[in-house]
């Protein structure tokens, strides 16, 4: 074989990777994407409120920011390809039978599901791109920002043309060809996790001995902090049913009980050999807090947006499910374009910090002018409000990645890219508690531009968290 060939196998064998784990991980932002279209509807079909109906959003993300550091710990010592698939095969059967829920609480389940399946792939996936992929990683991870971004994209589209065929049920339904795809492309073309790789990320084996046996599955379930996990729940619940009370009937006896779980939740954490959040590490490793931090923010922002636009087109300016779905490409169609230069750019200039300032400063603006929108403001005056952001979206999602990528050490990059995506659902799920608390049970133009100033404050906090990061690598 000619070094030519060997080198064009090696670049197909690394294509096909990147689709294998893309097919997988842009099951998320489709569904976060989709349901954003079909919320107006499920809250009609079961007769909610709209803070109801956004506990079908906050428990999704809830279980996810769980899921996502455990599911990365269990892919760093199980094995990758296996969590991977698991994965996959959970939101199938989320999918089947969400459809066929009864009432609410059977729709929340069935998300629940979901959630946990798609907080294995990331992880998995990621570990799988970092461990497999050393040359060029910011063009790759651009790679996998257009699969996630073009999810997030056309998601609200299909959403809204798969509800005109059937309703809400169909924005599960859609997930099934997917997952074919990917479970098919998993077993073939995702590398084997080799049982020496396992015992190595687990630590077992000492300097100079061979390889020991495989940790058994009692050793990994008493890695799980089970009881920090269900700590931190508890006090995120608590915390959730606190704020999203705010606007009206106040629960103010529900604050002192959460943060008390809070701190009891810390002081666990910090006496653990294996705590679900590492806080020692997060201590030690500055720069990847404050990623954290940033990812947080950023998301708040982002998906108030995302879920609040929506319900205000629907609602206030009597949009159909499928106009609703084109106008909101517009935030996040600019991500594909966006994504793949922006990657480039990083492994140009050896730095996230330039896209992520530019990210900053499209947010802050982008909020701000929601500022000046009317009710009977014309529908080009929206779509350029929500392009902006949109143009952010795509210089956030290598940015950050990439600067995930460079404070993390190799051998715990599944648990912080697990961490990271618990950022992720954090943010959602306060941007969630956000829109209960500015709009409660009605929505007007004027509770969006207030929604709108106060993002804006937030996008100028994100482009001081940019400015801090190096100039360069």
């Amino acid at each position: 074989m000619t070094e030519a060939q060997s080198a064009s196998k090696r670049l197909h064998g690394r294509n096909l990777l990147l689709v294998t784990v893309a097919l997988g991980v842009l099951l998320n932002p489709l569904n976060s994407s989709m349901i954003s279209v079909a919320l107006a509807r499920i809250q009609q079909d079961f007769h909610l409120t709209f803070t109801t109906a956004s506990w079908l959003i906050s428990s999704y993300y809830l279980a996810s920011a769980i899921s996502q550091p455990v599911m990365g710990k269990i892919a760093d010592v199980v094995g990758r390809k296996v969590v991977f698939i698991v994965g996959l095969l959970l939101v199938a059967l989320a999918s089947v039978l969400a459809p066929f829920a009864p009432t609410f609480g059977w729709l929340i389940a069935a998300r629940l599901i979901q959630s946990v399946g798609s907080g294995a792939l990331y992880p998995a996936g990621m570990g799988i791109v970092r461990h497999r992929i050393t040359e060029k990683q910011a063009q790759a991870l651009g790679f996998l920002a257009v699969f996630a971004s073009g999810a997030a994209a056309f998601g609200p589209s299909i959403g809204g043309l798969v509800m005109d065929w059937g309703d809400w049920p169909a924005i599960f339904w859609v997930n099934i060809p997917f997952i074919i795809a990917s479970v098919t492309m998993s077993l073939f073309v995702l590398p084997q996790d080799s049982k020496t790789a396992r015992v190595r990320r687990n630590g077992d084996t000492p300097q100079g001995q061979g390889p020991q046996r495989q940790p058994s599955l009692g050793k990994i379930l008493g890695q799980l902090d089970l009881f920090g996990i269900t700590l931190f729940a508890i006090a995120v619940i608590l915390s959730l049913v606190f704020l999203m009370t705010i606007s009206t009937h106040l629960m103010l006896w529900v604050l002192p009980i959460a943060m008390v779980l809070i701190l009891a939740f810390a002081w666990w954490e910090l006496r653990q050999t294996y705590p679900f959040l590492d806080l020692r590490m997060l201590a030690r490793n500055m720069p990847l807090t404050w990623v954290l931090i940033q990812f947080v923010t950023v998301n708040i922002i982002f998906y108030s947006v995302f879920f609040g636009i929506p319900t205000y087109l629907q609602d206030v300016r009597h949009f159909g499910p499928s106009a609703t779905g084109l106008i909101m490409l517009s935030v996040a169609g600019f991500s594909v374009v966006v994504s793949p230069i922006t990657g480039r750019w990083v492994e140009k200039t050896g730095s996230s910090r330039p896209p992520l300032l530019l990210a900053g400063f499209c947010l802050t603006v982008g909020s701000a002018l929601f500022l000046f929108l009317k009710t009977d403001s014309p529908l080009w005056w929206l779509v350029i409000n929500l392009s902006i952001l949109g143009l952010s979206n795509g210089f956030n999602n290598v940015g950050l990645q990439t600067a995930l990528f460079r404070v993390s050490p190799r051998e715990v990059i599944s648990t912080a890219s697990g961490l990271f995506q618990m950022s992720r659902y954090l943010g959602t799920i306060l941007s969630t508690v956000l829109l209960s608390i500015m709009f409660g049970n009605t929505l007007t133009t004027a509770e969006l531009s207030h929604l709108g100033g106060l993002l804006a404050v937030l996008g100028l906090v994100i482009i001081w968290m940019s400015w801090r990061l190096p100039k360069s690598s």
